[in-house]
């Protein structure tokens, strides 16, 4: 992938949707809720304080992670679909 992140921001590869509820029931297409959990496949450096000092990316690649609904920008690379979301819209790792 020849995309890199800039400043705190990260590249996600979302994981599947649930096929099943917890009690065996299948969920149909149409009713599956937009994914929040996922890979992180890129991390930027980092982003730089109001002082001029550089802050350290908590995130790393490979962390799997679990973003805020509605957070982040949609792309397609290679025909894969990805979401570059904000250091700060993760709200945790698992």
């Amino acid at each position: 992938m020849n995309v890199k992140p800039l400043e705190d921001r990260v590249i996600v590869k979302p994981l599947e949707a649930e096929e099943k509820t917890a009690g065996g029931v299948i969920i149909p297409d149409n009713a599956k809720q937009k994914p929040q959990k996922g890979e992180v496949v890129a991390v930027g450096p980092g982003k730089v304080s109001d002082k001029g000092s550089s802050l350290e990316m908590t995130l790393k690649k490979g962390d799997k992670v679990l973003y805020e609904k509605y957070s982040g920008t949609e792309i397609k690379i290679e025909g894969e679909e990805y979401l570059i979301i904000r250091e700060s819209d993760v709200l945790a790792t698992f």
